[in-house]
Protein backbone atom coordinates (compact mmCIF):
# COMPACT_ATOMS: atom_id res chain seq x y z
CA UNK A 1 0.00 0.00 0.00
CA UNK A 2 1.29 3.35 -0.78
CA UNK A 3 2.65 5.60 1.90
CA UNK A 4 0.74 9.24 1.78
CA UNK A 5 3.40 11.55 1.82
CA UNK A 6 1.73 14.45 3.59
CA UNK A 7 1.33 12.60 6.56
CA UNK A 8 4.65 11.22 9.13
CA UNK A 9 5.53 8.23 9.17
CA UNK A 10 7.44 8.42 12.40
CA UNK A 11 8.21 10.96 14.84
CA UNK A 12 11.69 11.46 16.14
CA UNK A 13 12.73 12.12 20.28
CA UNK A 14 11.41 15.85 20.32
CA UNK A 15 8.21 14.40 18.93
CA UNK A 16 8.96 16.17 15.41
CA UNK A 17 7.33 14.25 12.25
CA UNK A 18 9.25 12.51 10.00
CA UNK A 19 8.02 12.23 6.33
CA UNK A 20 8.96 9.63 3.77
CA UNK A 21 9.30 11.27 1.26
CA UNK A 22 10.65 15.56 1.38
CA UNK A 23 7.93 17.84 1.62
CA UNK A 24 7.57 21.45 -0.52
CA UNK A 25 8.70 24.38 1.22
CA UNK A 26 6.40 26.63 2.44
CA UNK A 27 4.84 29.69 0.29
CA UNK A 28 7.47 31.98 2.23
CA UNK A 29 10.14 30.40 1.00
CA UNK A 30 8.80 30.78 -2.42
CA UNK A 31 8.90 34.17 -2.42
CA UNK A 32 5.60 35.43 -1.40
CA UNK A 33 4.38 37.29 1.57
CA UNK A 34 2.82 34.82 4.04
CA UNK A 35 5.35 34.41 7.02
CA UNK A 36 6.71 31.90 8.91
CA UNK A 37 5.00 32.22 11.99
CA UNK A 38 1.50 32.07 10.15
CA UNK A 39 2.18 29.03 7.78
CA UNK A 40 3.76 27.23 11.46
CA UNK A 41 0.31 26.95 12.04
CA UNK A 42 -1.71 26.43 9.50
CA UNK A 43 -2.77 30.13 8.97
CA UNK A 44 -2.57 31.41 4.80
CA UNK A 45 -2.65 35.37 5.15
CA UNK A 46 -0.64 36.63 3.41
CA UNK A 47 1.54 37.48 6.70
CA UNK A 48 -0.93 40.26 7.70
CA UNK A 49 -3.91 38.61 10.17
CA UNK A 50 -0.90 36.40 12.15
CA UNK A 51 -1.48 37.14 16.10
CA UNK A 52 1.75 39.80 17.16
CA UNK A 53 2.28 37.83 20.30
CA UNK A 54 2.05 34.56 18.43
CA UNK A 55 5.15 36.08 16.63
CA UNK A 56 7.05 37.51 19.11
CA UNK A 57 6.78 33.98 21.50
CA UNK A 58 7.66 31.82 18.42
CA UNK A 59 10.03 34.08 16.12
CA UNK A 60 13.13 32.54 17.29
CA UNK A 61 11.96 29.20 16.43
CA UNK A 62 10.17 30.09 12.73
CA UNK A 63 11.72 32.77 11.71
CA UNK A 64 15.07 32.74 9.54
CA UNK A 65 17.95 34.69 11.56
CA UNK A 66 19.42 37.99 9.72
CA UNK A 67 22.80 39.22 10.02
CA UNK A 68 23.51 42.48 8.60
CA UNK A 69 27.28 43.04 7.92
CA UNK A 70 28.85 45.89 9.21
CA UNK A 71 31.47 47.13 6.65
CA UNK A 72 34.68 48.76 8.30
CA UNK A 73 35.64 52.47 7.11
CA UNK A 74 39.21 52.24 6.76
CA UNK A 75 40.31 56.07 6.75
CA UNK A 76 44.24 56.83 5.95
CA UNK A 77 45.65 59.51 7.98
CA UNK A 78 45.99 61.60 4.88
CA UNK A 79 42.22 61.74 4.99
CA UNK A 80 41.66 62.55 8.89
CA UNK A 81 43.90 65.37 8.57
CA UNK A 82 42.01 66.99 6.02
CA UNK A 83 38.70 66.02 7.61
CA UNK A 84 40.40 67.95 10.47
CA UNK A 85 41.53 70.76 8.44
CA UNK A 86 38.27 71.70 6.44
CA UNK A 87 36.05 70.97 10.03
CA UNK A 88 38.75 73.62 11.18
CA UNK A 89 38.18 76.24 8.12
CA UNK A 90 34.53 75.60 7.58
CA UNK A 91 33.08 75.18 10.92
CA UNK A 92 29.52 75.55 9.69
CA UNK A 93 29.46 72.59 7.28
CA UNK A 94 28.19 69.25 8.44
CA UNK A 95 30.88 67.17 7.23
CA UNK A 96 30.59 63.37 8.13
CA UNK A 97 33.38 61.42 8.81
CA UNK A 98 36.26 61.14 6.40
CA UNK A 99 34.68 63.91 4.29
CA UNK A 100 36.78 66.72 3.48
CA UNK A 101 36.37 69.79 1.12
CA UNK A 102 37.72 70.06 -1.83
CA UNK A 103 36.45 73.21 -3.82
CA UNK A 104 35.36 76.26 -2.67
CA UNK A 105 33.77 78.50 -5.00
CA UNK A 106 32.72 82.07 -3.84
CA UNK A 107 31.77 84.51 -6.46
CA UNK A 108 33.38 86.32 -9.06
CA UNK A 109 34.84 89.96 -8.01
CA UNK A 110 32.83 91.81 -11.02
CA UNK A 111 29.53 90.82 -9.25
CA UNK A 112 30.61 93.92 -6.71
CA UNK A 113 31.04 96.69 -9.48
CA UNK A 114 27.36 97.23 -9.57
CA UNK A 115 26.60 97.76 -5.75
CA UNK A 116 29.81 99.22 -5.36
CA UNK A 117 29.38 101.77 -8.04
CA UNK A 118 26.03 102.59 -7.10
CA UNK A 119 26.79 103.47 -3.77
CA UNK A 120 29.71 105.58 -4.96
CA UNK A 121 27.58 107.61 -6.99
CA UNK A 122 24.44 107.85 -4.72
CA UNK A 123 27.35 109.11 -2.01
CA UNK A 124 28.82 111.88 -4.25
CA UNK A 125 25.63 112.68 -5.19
CA UNK A 126 24.55 114.16 -2.04
CA UNK A 127 27.68 115.21 -1.50
CA UNK A 128 28.13 117.34 -4.30
CA UNK A 129 23.94 118.99 -3.33
CA UNK A 130 25.95 119.82 -0.07
CA UNK A 131 29.18 121.39 -1.64
CA UNK A 132 26.67 123.30 -4.14
CA UNK A 133 24.38 123.99 -1.81
CA UNK A 134 23.69 128.02 -1.50
CA UNK A 135 25.31 130.19 0.93
CA UNK A 136 22.73 131.40 4.06
CA UNK A 137 22.42 135.06 2.91
CA UNK A 138 20.74 133.18 -0.72
CA UNK A 139 18.43 130.94 1.35
CA UNK A 140 17.24 133.76 3.54
CA UNK A 141 16.00 135.36 0.59
CA UNK A 142 14.64 132.49 -0.85
CA UNK A 143 12.91 131.01 2.04
CA UNK A 144 15.77 127.81 1.32
CA UNK A 145 16.21 125.87 4.29
CA UNK A 146 19.62 126.81 5.80
CA UNK A 147 22.54 124.82 5.31
CA UNK A 148 23.17 124.02 9.14
CA UNK A 149 19.47 122.55 8.43
CA UNK A 150 20.44 120.46 5.67
CA UNK A 151 23.65 118.99 6.53
CA UNK A 152 22.55 116.74 9.15
CA UNK A 153 19.60 115.31 6.98
CA UNK A 154 22.21 114.53 3.81
CA UNK A 155 25.00 113.04 6.58
CA UNK A 156 22.03 110.66 7.57
CA UNK A 157 21.10 109.99 3.60
CA UNK A 158 25.11 109.02 2.84
CA UNK A 159 25.32 107.19 6.28
CA UNK A 160 22.25 105.04 4.98
CA UNK A 161 22.90 104.41 1.57
CA UNK A 162 26.42 103.92 1.95
CA UNK A 163 25.20 101.18 5.12
CA UNK A 164 22.62 99.64 1.60
CA UNK A 165 25.84 99.47 0.16
CA UNK A 166 27.90 97.47 2.39
CA UNK A 167 25.01 94.99 2.72
CA UNK A 168 24.71 94.30 -0.57
CA UNK A 169 28.48 93.72 -0.79
CA UNK A 170 28.28 91.21 1.90
CA UNK A 171 25.23 89.69 0.71
CA UNK A 172 27.10 89.00 -2.57
CA UNK A 173 30.09 87.29 -0.67
CA UNK A 174 28.07 85.23 2.03
CA UNK A 175 27.14 82.96 -1.26
CA UNK A 176 29.61 79.94 -1.54
CA UNK A 177 29.26 76.75 -3.38
CA UNK A 178 31.31 73.95 -1.71
CA UNK A 179 32.86 70.50 -3.66
CA UNK A 180 33.23 67.83 -0.85
CA UNK A 181 34.74 64.16 -1.57
CA UNK A 182 31.02 63.12 -0.94
CA UNK A 183 28.62 65.81 -1.86
CA UNK A 184 27.97 69.63 -3.07
CA UNK A 185 27.04 72.20 -0.53
CA UNK A 186 25.95 75.09 -1.79
CA UNK A 187 25.01 78.48 0.60
CA UNK A 188 22.32 80.81 -0.98
CA UNK A 189 22.17 84.61 0.80
CA UNK A 190 18.83 86.20 -0.47
CA UNK A 191 19.24 89.03 2.10
CA UNK A 192 20.24 89.89 5.56
CA UNK A 193 18.32 88.03 7.40
CA UNK A 194 17.00 85.48 4.54
CA UNK A 195 19.63 82.37 3.97
CA UNK A 196 19.64 79.08 2.90
CA UNK A 197 21.26 75.60 2.50
CA UNK A 198 21.35 73.32 -0.48
CA UNK A 199 23.57 70.24 0.33
CA UNK A 200 23.65 67.46 -2.62
CA UNK A 201 25.39 63.77 -2.86
CA UNK A 202 27.47 63.31 -5.73
CA UNK A 203 25.57 60.39 -6.48
CA UNK A 204 22.29 61.78 -7.11
CA UNK A 205 23.65 64.30 -9.64
CA UNK A 206 22.95 63.55 -13.00
CA UNK A 207 24.50 66.49 -14.91
CA UNK A 208 26.81 69.00 -14.17
CA UNK A 209 27.60 72.01 -16.75
CA UNK A 210 28.77 75.73 -17.18
CA UNK A 211 26.94 78.49 -18.87
CA UNK A 212 28.77 81.64 -20.24
CA UNK A 213 27.00 84.40 -22.25
CA UNK A 214 27.65 87.89 -23.60
CA UNK A 215 30.81 89.42 -24.53
CA UNK A 216 31.48 90.49 -20.46
CA UNK A 217 31.00 86.77 -19.07
CA UNK A 218 33.28 85.74 -21.76
CA UNK A 219 36.35 88.64 -21.68
CA UNK A 220 36.31 87.89 -17.61
CA UNK A 221 35.27 84.57 -17.77
CA UNK A 222 32.74 83.38 -15.23
CA UNK A 223 29.32 82.22 -15.69
CA UNK A 224 26.56 79.78 -13.82
CA UNK A 225 27.21 76.32 -12.75
CA UNK A 226 24.04 74.19 -13.47
CA UNK A 227 23.45 70.76 -11.58
CA UNK A 228 20.62 68.56 -12.16
CA UNK A 229 19.76 65.32 -10.09
CA UNK A 230 17.90 62.32 -10.44
CA UNK A 231 14.47 61.20 -9.67
CA UNK A 232 12.45 64.78 -8.59
CA UNK A 233 14.62 65.96 -11.54
CA UNK A 234 15.53 69.16 -9.15
CA UNK A 235 18.39 72.17 -10.66
CA UNK A 236 20.34 74.14 -8.92
CA UNK A 237 22.76 77.23 -9.85
CA UNK A 238 25.05 78.88 -8.82
CA UNK A 239 25.69 82.29 -11.03
CA UNK A 240 29.13 84.67 -10.73
CA UNK A 241 31.23 81.63 -10.61
CA UNK A 242 35.58 82.16 -11.73
CA UNK A 243 36.42 79.88 -14.65
CA UNK A 244 33.28 78.26 -14.45
CA UNK A 245 34.95 75.58 -17.41
CA UNK A 246 37.76 74.51 -15.04
CA UNK A 247 35.49 74.30 -11.62
CA UNK A 248 32.92 72.18 -14.24
CA UNK A 249 36.10 69.53 -14.71
CA UNK A 250 36.99 69.28 -11.18
CA UNK A 251 33.35 68.28 -10.18
CA UNK A 252 32.23 65.69 -13.03
CA UNK A 253 35.81 64.27 -12.56
CA UNK A 254 34.63 64.10 -8.69
CA UNK A 255 30.96 62.59 -9.52
CA UNK A 256 32.42 60.27 -11.96
CA UNK A 257 34.98 58.90 -9.62
CA UNK A 258 32.28 58.54 -6.73
CA UNK A 259 29.96 56.71 -8.85
CA UNK A 260 32.39 54.12 -10.13
CA UNK A 261 33.98 53.72 -6.18
CA UNK A 262 37.34 55.28 -6.77
CA UNK A 263 38.85 57.98 -4.70
CA UNK A 264 37.15 61.46 -5.86
CA UNK A 265 39.97 63.21 -5.24
CA UNK A 266 44.22 62.65 -5.59
CA UNK A 267 44.94 62.88 -0.84
CA UNK A 268 41.95 59.93 -1.12
CA UNK A 269 43.91 57.17 -0.27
Amino acid sequence: MNQDPNKPVAYDAEGRPLYAAPQTQTSHAKGENSSYVSAAHGIDTNGHNYDPKLRVQEAEANEPKLVGAVRPIHMSEQIQKRCEESRQTYPHLNLSDGEFVILDIKRHPIGLVLPSVMTGLAVLAVAAALLLYPSDDVTVASDLPSFGQVLLPALLAMLLVGLGGLIAIWVYLQNQFFLTNESVVQEIQHGLFSRHEQTVSLGSIEDASFRQVGILQTMFDYGTIRLSTEGEETTYRFAYVAQPRKQIGILNNAIESFKNGRPVDPYET
